[in-house]
């Protein structure tokens, strides 16, 4: 009888526990699991008296309850980092593309007014943002142009000329080109309206 009195204890004591934790847990995913095992546990002690005749270890029964618990946490955790890692992946593919199109308009707008002023053309324009934060214009710090003289390419082929040092020539040539590439970037800076950033042009073989 004392048996029959504590099984009913429990069992009564474990439905108010339940009802609480039931209050107090959030409503997400993690709660189905909660409820699951409680169900389980609370099948267990409606079995005690099986369980005693057949002397299955009812705490044992009881651990292994709760650590399914664990089990579920677990899994959602996989789950949620899972999805942020394809959250990542999308975004870095849909950034991609987005650069990618902001590249070729830049190219489309400056075309012709660097072969008429300057005769040359955009071969691939990068981008360069502020570190840790998204792309967007705000974050753009520099554009940077990579040009060709027009008619350069494949198969071309210059001629050797006599090689003479010159320093005062060099100098010459030198300041030749940094004018050519100030031209070109204020020229750039106009026709894309980037006052406030910075544009470095870069031909083959040279830096600004």
């Amino acid at each position: 009888m004392e048996i029959l009195f504590e099984w009913v204890t429990q069992i009564i004591l474990f439905l108010l526990l339940a009802a609480v934790v039931d209050l107090l847990i959030p409503a997400n995913n993690m709660k189905k699991y909660i409820k699951l095992a409680v169900g389980l546990i609370l099948i267990l002690l409606l079995l005690q008296p099986v369980f005693y005749l057949f002397n299955v270890d009812m705490e044992q029964q009881i651990k292994a309850a709760f650590s399914q618990i664990d089990e579920g946490g677990g899994k959602e955790d996989s789950m949620k980092n899972l999805i942020d890692l394809q959250k990542k992946e999308i975004q870095a593919s849909q950034d991609a593309y987005i650069l990618e199109q902001m590249a070729v308009q830049l190219k489309n707008l400056a075309k012709d007014p660097l072969m008429e002023e300057h005769q040359a053309e955009i071969m691939d324009i990068s981008f360069s943002f502020s570190q840790g934060e998204e792309y967007s214009f705000e974050s753009l710090e520099e554009v940077i142009v990579y040009l060709q003289e027009h008619g350069e390419g494949e198969g071309a082929v210059d001629v050797v000329e006599e090689v003479v040092i010159d320093t005062e020539e060099q100098e010459s040539a030198k300041e030749e080109q940094n004018n050519r590439d100030e031209g070109v970037i204020l020229l750039l800076r106009e026709v894309w309206e980037l006052y406030n950033k910075e544009i470095t042009v870069i031909w083959e073989g040279g830096t600004t």
